[in-house]
């Protein structure tokens, strides 16, 4: 009994949980709930509990599924544009919806099953991909969908006992109850627990690892049917907002990331848990723009909480932190004892004439594994340039178009660094879209068109970027948890943040100043070309020519050895988000400048660009290995590439597409190419 609750404390504790809040909401309002407002309730939560229970089989075989929230926008926008018939068929619509669904499961499960890629970067793709497919059905919300769906998933199943939604979520976790038994639900569970380990038991940990991914993508599918008949519309960007979500249910729910503990269930609690604190904020009059923090915290409470013990990150810091109060109070510190330097004398080598001078390497045989991976960048990016010349005109011969090529490449330049950096160690940064939306809204507003407000609105704008990226490295260092969880929080409580400062409608405007930074012509160059020169000199000096640099790569090729070599594997880390943080600041105000003021979402496009790049310039996508002359090599072949297609009839859309389907093939090429 003792080891089953031990197994179950997540499940147990959401469920606790789950009915202290459902006791404070009916204490809020004058009258107790009635039947109609627990159906509303479930309603409301149900797209987020079938959601997150394909998130939580992904999670529980140690994968991570960014495409979720795509893929629902995706099976939303197809029914509300092709099933618009009232006389079609509710099961059929349905099982469209699963369809798409299965189909982006299969396509995820393809590369991180059998082409065995990282799954963050796959599904991160296939979310851009996704999103695109999306904005080329349907560019803005409208449509409709059959009246028939909603009338087969809304209302009652059993009249004033049990409601259609709690009815389809029973189902599908009787579904999974039945799979769990099975010798595959067994082979989820260990390859979760030990990937190597299962293999070795005779798991065929591939079919595992595909088949997850599908069953998550039905479940997905299932989602968007769902909330197209809850809507009775389509809205091309229903599913964004529910990514963060899904990971807060799976985590409260008690399914650790990482994989082989937990299970549906609790996540199907963790769901509604979720909406009962919005509901919560609501009914005490507490702005709706407060929701995402309150995501991005509990996700990372949740995770701290389900992560403590006596081996855990937290604990071992506290623990050596007691320690080392205490050999201070001993005098026992090494900086405390007063020692002699010690010279360590070499025997004799002979003498000077009897050596033989060692020749130094040629450049080329000294860099030959930095340019075997950056030069293909700059061979396709003369491609493109050559392709824009012979399509548009006036590429090669006219140097406004070089110039213009480099003041739209100055965002990602800057971006590379950060971005380069955090990839380098391994990790990656998700809080950059926001990062750069919160540090541009608020320069705008502190600024409002003077030119003398930049002294002090731009150093305290830099300021918050580095804050940003400290909190980011402290949760990822301190409390131990994952970059993608901590990061993904974190975009969410900025996303919060910038919504409650501007309050909703960013207000202000850029300076003069930074105006002509950014847009100025009067002469040959425009400003911000010497800052983009000036700034890849100091980036390949940082990461080539300083301590910080070669520490940053000794961390990515691995933290253990890098510790027991004398890094401060720590303090690297830390300072590594930090530079993403000021980097991801200096783009929002490079932004603010370009456009002439702020606004939200200033940030989203470019999350997946700032990974494309570094991948694209030869970085390896699991650290360790990367030159940033070769991401920036990506940088100008991206950007070209985007002049290239803005010059043609294809849609906007179709970036997204183009970019997430050149990271994969950049990964695909390169993943198994170590330095």
């Amino acid at each position: 009994m003792p080891r089953s609750i031990a197994r179950s404390r997540g499940l147990l504790i959401a469920i606790a949980v789950f009915l202290v809040l459902l006791a404070a909401v009916s204490s809020i309002g004058s009258v107790s709930l009635s039947y109609y407002d627990l159906s509303q309730m479930a309603t409301s939560g149900a797209t987020l509990a079938l959601a997150a229970i394909g998130q939580t089989i992904v999670v529980l075989s140690g994968g991570f599924d960014l495409s979720a929230g795509a893929v629902i926008s995706l099976v939303n926008a197809v029914l509300a544009t092709f099933f618009q018939d009232a006389a079609t068929s509710p099961s059929l619509i349905i099982a469209v919806g699963v369809g798409i669904g299965l189909i982006s499961g299969a396509f995820n499960g393809f590369f991180v099953a059998v082409l065995q890629m990282q799954p963050i970067v796959v599904t991160l793709s296939t979310m851009f991909i996704v999103q695109g497919i999306t904005l080329l059905i349907m560019e803005k919300p409208g449509g409709m969908v059959s009246p028939g769906l909603s009338d087969f998933l809304m209302g009652d199943a059993v009249p004033n006992a049990l409601p259609k939604p709690i009815l389809l979520i029973l189902i599908v976790l009787a579904l999974w109850a039945w799979l769990k038994r099975t010798r595959f639900g067994t082979a989820i569970y260990a390859i979760g627990s030990d990937l190597d380990s299962a293999r070795a038991a005779g798991v065929s940990t591939r079919f595992v690892q595909f088949a997850v991914y599908v069953i998550g993508g039905g479940c997905y599918g299932l989602a968007g049917a769902f909330i197209s008949a809850q809507t009775g519309s389509g809205d091309p960007l229903v599913g964004n907002p529910m990514l963060l979500q899904m990971f807060a249910a799976v985590v409260v729910g008690g399914t650790v990331l990482g994989g082989g503990r937990g299970g549906p269930l609790g996540t199907v609690f963790g769901a509604f848990i979720l909406m009962m604190v919005v509901n919560i904020l609501l009914v005490l009059n507490v702005s709706a723009y407060y929701s995402t923090v309150a995501e991005g915290m509990i996700l990372i409470l949740a995770v701290l909480a389900g992560s403590l013990g006596r081996t855990s990150r937290l604990t071992k810091h506290i623990r050596l932190l007691i320690l080392r109060i205490q050999a201070r109070r001993r005098n026992l510190l090494p900086e405390q004892r007063s020692h002699r330097p010690q010279v360590l004398r070499l025997p004799d080598a002979g003498s000077t004439a009897e050596r033989t001078p060692t020749e130094m390497p040629g450049f080329f045989v000294r860099n030959r594994e930095t340019l075997r991976f950056a030069l293909p960048a700059y061979i396709c990016f003369v491609v493109v340039v050559l392709v824009t010349q012979f399509t548009l005109g006036h590429a090669l011969t006219s140097w406004s178009y070089f110039n213009s090529l480099i003041v739209l490449s100055s965002f990602l330049t800057v971006l590379a660094l950060g971005q380069g950096a955090v990839i380098l160690t391994g990790g990656l940064d998700l809080s950059l879209p926001w990062t750069i939306g919160l540090c541009g809204i608020l320069l705008a507003g502190l600024v409002k068109g003077s030119d003398a407000a930049l002294i002090y609105a731009l150093p305290a704008v830099l300021a918050i970027g580095i804050t940003v990226g400290f909190v980011n490295g402290a949760g990822i260092v301190f409390l131990g948890i994952s970059p993608i969880v901590m990061t993904l929080a974190v975009n969410g409580i900025l996303q919060g943040a910038a919504l409650v400062y501007s309050n909703g409608t960013p207000a202000g405007f850029s300076s003069p100043l930074l105006r002509r930074l950014m847009t100025d012509r009067e002469f040959f160059v425009t400003p911000v070309v010497l800052f983009v020169v000036l700034f890849v000199v100091i980036a390949v000096m940082l990461l080539g020519r300083t301590v910080f640099g070669r520490r940053i790569y000794a961390v990515g090729n691995g933290e253990r050895v890098a510790a027991l070599s004398g890094v401060p594997v720590e303090r690297t880390l830390i300072g590594v988000y930090m530079l993403s943080g000021l980097c991801s600041a200096i783009v929002g105000v490079l932004l603010t400048g370009f456009s002439g003021q702020a606004s939200l979402g200033m940030g989203d496009e470019y999350l997946l660009p700032s990974i494309a790049v570094v991948v694209i310039g030869g970085a390896l996508i699991t650290g360790g290995r990367g030159h940033y002359l070769g991401m920036f090599g990506g940088v100008l072949l991206l950007t070209s590439l985007q002049t290239l297609l803005a010059g043609t009839t294809l849609p906007y859309a179709t970036r997204a597409i183009l970019f997430g389907l050149v990271v994969l093939a950049a990964v695909m090429a390169l993943r198994e190419r170590r330095a």
